[in-house]
C-alpha cells in the first residue's frame, strides 16, 4: 500500500505546483520510480472522470480511512482501469475501496455514457495534436561517442536512413541545421537504450539545440562561457561538446543565478521551488554526459564571480524561466485542466518578462561578455520580441555597446524569423531573431536572440566594480567590494565574516589581558 501513498503524495506535489510532471517524477526514489510514474500519469489522464466517480459515490464521506482525495483517485484508478486491480495485500484501506466496487463501477458507466465514450481510452485526456508532428530528436554526445559510432549503433538496431515520420518504416535521418542531431519516430523511447544510459546520446528537442549553436563557443583553451541558467543540463552539455571540453565555463544553477540580483519575492517565479530537483538533474547529467572537465567551473560548487570578472572575451547563455507556452510534447498538458483567464495570464507573463529583461541587462554589465544569447520556449511576444526591444534600448546596452547580431550569425538558413510588427526597425531586426512554431516546424515553440558587443568596454562605464566571492560550497556567498549596487548582498555575504573577525579580536584582547 506504500506504493499508493507515494503516488498520492506525488499528485499532492503537482497540485501544489512544486514543479513540472517530469521534474517531480525525477525526484522519486529510483527503486519504484517507473511504477509510481506510470500510475501518476495514468491517473492524471483519467482524472476528470475519476473525480466525478469519487464524488458521485460519496467514497470520501463514507470511508474515513481514505484520508485524501488523491489517494482515492489512484486507488479508484486501479479498481476501474487496471487489469490487476489494486496491487497490494489485503488491508483496511483496500477493503474500504472494494466495499464500494459495484457502486464505483456503476458511476463509472454513467460517466462514460454522459461523455459519449465507447471505450475507456476515449475518456482519457488527449495530448496536443501537434506533438505527433515532432520527431524524437537524439543528439550524439561527441564527448563520449563519434557520429560514425552512433550511426553504426542505430543501424545495428534495425534503423535505416529515411523519413522518421513514416510509420510504416523504422527510419532515422540527420538534421539539416544542427550537426550531430538525428530525427527518429516520435513514439520511440530511448530511456533504456545503452547509448542513452551510458551518456553517448542525449534526448534534446531540436529547438533546444539552437541557443548553444548560436552562441558557438570556440573549442580552444581560451574559450570562456557563462551559462547563467544551467539546470537541468542539456544546453550546458551541448556547450561543453562544442567547446570540446576545453576552456572554462561558469554554469550557474537558477537559485544561484537569482542571487546575482533577484530575490524570489521580487520575481514571484512560480517554478522557484522546483529548482532543487532540476539541480539534481544537472548533477546527474554531469556524470552521465561527461561534461564539466576539471578546468570547468560550477558556481554551485564554489566558482567565484571574481574569476568570471577576470575573463576576457566571454560568451553568456541566458535561458531563464518562461511560460513554456511553446512546449506541446510534454506531459504537463495533463495539468492544464482549467483555462487561465486573460488577467491572470497577463500578470504572470509580466512578472516573467520583468525577470527575463533583468537577466539580460545584468549580463550586459559584465565587461568581459562580448556575446549574449537569450532564448525561451515561449510563443508569447511579451517574453520574446518585447523583452529584446527593451533590452536593446536599455542604458546597459548603450553603455556596453550591445546590438542585435545579424542574421548571418543567427542560424541564417532557418526560415522562421521574429515578428516585424512588434520591432522598431521592422524586418531588419526581425531578421536577427529566430522563432520556431509548433505544428509547422517539427519542433516545440521556441525563440532565440543574440546580442553582440560592437565596441570595447571599460569596467568603470558600468557604475560598479566586479564583486569578490568566497568559496561557499553551495551558494558561493559573495563578499562585494565597495561600489556594489546591492548593499543587502554585502550584508548577507560579508556580514557574518565581519562578526567572526570581531569575535576573534575580542578573544585576542582577553588573552592579552591575562
Amino acid at each position: 500500500m506504500n506504493f499508493y501513498f507515494e503516488a498520492a503524495k506525488t499528485l499532492d506535489r503537482l497540485d501544489a505546483k512544486e514543479g513540472s510532471i517530469k521534474g517531480v517524477l525525477s525526484t522519486l526514489p529510483e527503486k519504484d520510480r517507473k511504477r509510481t510514474a506510470a500510475l501518476v500519469i495514468e491517473t492524471l489522464k483519467y482524472k476528470s472522470v475519476l473525480m466525478d466517480v469519487v464524488v458521485a459515490s460519496k467514497l470520501l464521506k463514507e470511508e474515513r480511512k481514505i484520508t485524501s482525495q488523491n489517494l482515492a483517485l489512484v486507488l479508484v484508478h486501479d479498481v476501474l482501469l487496471s487489469k490487476n486491480g489494486i496491487q497490494a495485500g489485503s488491508g483496511p484501506i483496500k477493503q474500504a475501496i472494494l466495499r464500494h466496487k459495484a457502486r464505483l463501477n456503476g458511476e463509472f458507466q454513467k460517466a462514460k455514457i454522459k461523455r459519449g465514450a465507447r471505450s475507456n481510452e476515449q475518456l482519457a485526456q488527449v495530448e496536443d495534436a501537434r506533438a505527433a508532428k515532432i520527431p524524437r530528436y537524439v543528439r550524439v554526445n561527441t564527448l563520449k561517442c563519434s557520429d560514425d559510432a552512433a550511426r553504426k549503433a542505430f543501424s545495428a538496431q534495425g534503423y535505416t536512413v529515411g523519413d522518421p515520420l513514416d510509420a510504416s518504416t523504422k527510419s532515422f535521418s540527420p538534421d539539416e541545421h544542427i550537426p550531430h542531431l538525428y530525427l527518429f519516430p516520435p513514439q520511440m523511447q530511448f530511456h533504456d537504450d545503452p547509448l542513452y544510459t551510458s551518456g553517448k546520446i542525449i534526448l534534446q528537442d531540436k529547438a533546444s539545440c539552437f541557443p548553444a549553436a548560436v552562441l558557438a563557443p570556440p573549442a580552444h583553451a581560451d574559450s570562456r562561457v557563462i551559462d547563467a541558467t544551467a539546470a537541468p543540463g542539456n544546453k550546458t552539455s551541448h556547450l561543453s561538446a562544442l567547446m570540446g571540453n576545453k576552456g572554462k565555463s561558469a554554469s550557474r544553477t537558477p537559485p544561484t543565478a537569482l542571487r546575482l540580483r533577484a530575490r524570489p519575492e521580487e520575481v514571484c517565479d512560480p517554478q522557484y521551488h522546483a529548482w532543487q530537483g532540476r539541480l539534481q538533474q544537472r548533477r546527474d547529467a554531469e556524470h552521465r554526459f561527461s561534461h564539466f572537465s576539471p578546468a570547468v567551473l560550477r558556481s554551485d560548487h564554489g566558482a567565484g564571480i571574481s574569476d568570471i570578472g577576470a575573463w576576457m572575451h566571454a560568451r553568456s547563455l541566458l535561458d531563464p524561466s518562461c511560460s513554456g507556452s511553446g512546449i506541446v510534447n510534454r506531459l504537463d498538458y495533463l495539468l492544464d485542466t482549467e483555462e487561465e483567464n486573460a488577467d491572470s495570464q497577463d500578470e504572470r507573463l509580466t512578472k516573467l518578462s520583468t525577470f527575463q529583461l533583468m537577466m539580460i541587462k545584468h549580463a550586459m554589465k559584465f565587461p568581459s561578455v562580448e556575446k549574449i544569447v537569450y532564448s525561451t520556449c515561449s510563443v508569447h511576444a511579451v517574453e520574446n520580441e518585447h523583452v529584446v526591444m527593451q533590452a536593446i534600448n536599455s542604458d546597459e546596452a548603450a553603455r556596453g555597446g550591445f546590438a542585435l547580431a545579424s542574421r548571418a550569425d543567427v542560424l541564417p538558413s532557418w526560415h522562421r524569423r521574429g515578428l516585424p510588427d512588434i520591432l522598431k526597425d521592422g524586418l531588419d531586426e526581425a531578421d536577427s531573431l529566430v522563432r520556431c512554431s509548433p505544428g509547422q516546424d517539427a519542433t516545440n515553440g521556441f525563440f532565440v536572440s543574440c546580442f553582440v558587443r560592437r565596441g570595447a568596454s571599460d569596467p568603470s562605464d558600468f557604475g560598479y566594480q566586479i564583486e569578490q566571492q568566497s568559496e561557499d560550497p553551495i551558494l558561493g556567498k559573495r563578499k562585494a567590494e565597495k561600489g556594489s549596487p546591492h548593499p543587502e548582498d554585502d550584508e548577507e555575504a560579508g556580514g557574518s565574516a565581519g562578526k567572526k573577525k570581531k569575535k576573534r579580536k575580542k578573544k585576542k584582547s582577553k588573552k592579552d589581558e591575562k
